[in-house]
């Protein structure tokens, strides 16, 4: 058997055998359980001394902090993700979540993630996603040898300068229903 040919280790069942995706003619493992078919090209993460698999969280922290570091982005996350997350910082001992906002797929050699962020106002969006993919792809794959083959951008808001003016709402409120001159 030449180093091109796909192997295949034996499945639960005992079967060890492979069916073939209708189109495309490549070996796919059957029965559950299944281990996927090695290729012949190894990835950075797999050798002949054994392999290295990477946690999701690992690779969410990573894209989430790679996200931050993109100037324009203001927040990750939905508003529920971000009012939680103001809520534990708040905390004695709380800290940041780094991957919030951030989804992730993890394989044995390639990674998709899926990001939530809310962007500062005035800030050409498009330029900021591919800034954004571009940091993120170059830190993922220099730090954990993985492929990434998408990373997808959700736009949830855009922050806007007077929402940093320090004032609580419901104290504007109370300030503007009482007159200040009598």
């Amino acid at each position: 058997m030449s180093s091109n040919e796909p192997t295949t280790k034996g499945t639960k069942g005992g079967a060890g055998s492979t069916a073939t995706s209708g189109s495309t003619g490549s070996p796919e493992p059957t029965g559950t359980g299944a281990a996927p078919a090695v290729t012949g090209t190894p990835s950075a993460l797999q050798s002949d001394h054994g392999s290295t698999r990477i946690a999701d969280t690992v690779v969410s922290k990573i894209a989430g902090l790679a996200t931050r570091e993109v100037p324009g982005i203001h927040a990750l996350g939905g508003g529920a993700a971000r009012a939680f997350g103001a809520l534990r910082e708040r905390i004695p001992g709380g800290s940041t979540n780094a991957s919030q906002g951030v989804s992730v797929e993890v394989g044995e050699k390639q990674a998709a993630v899926d990001i939530n962020v809310v962007v500062e106002y005035g800030v050409a969006i498009a330029e900021l996603a591919k800034a954004v993919r571009r940091n993120v792809i170059g830190q993922l794959e220099q730090m954990t040898g993985l492929e990434v083959v998408e990373v997808n951008i959700s736009v949830d808001d855009v922050h806007l300068p007077s929402d940093d003016d320090g004032t609580d709402d419901e104290q504007q409120k109370i300030e503007t229903s009482n007159p200040r001159v009598a």
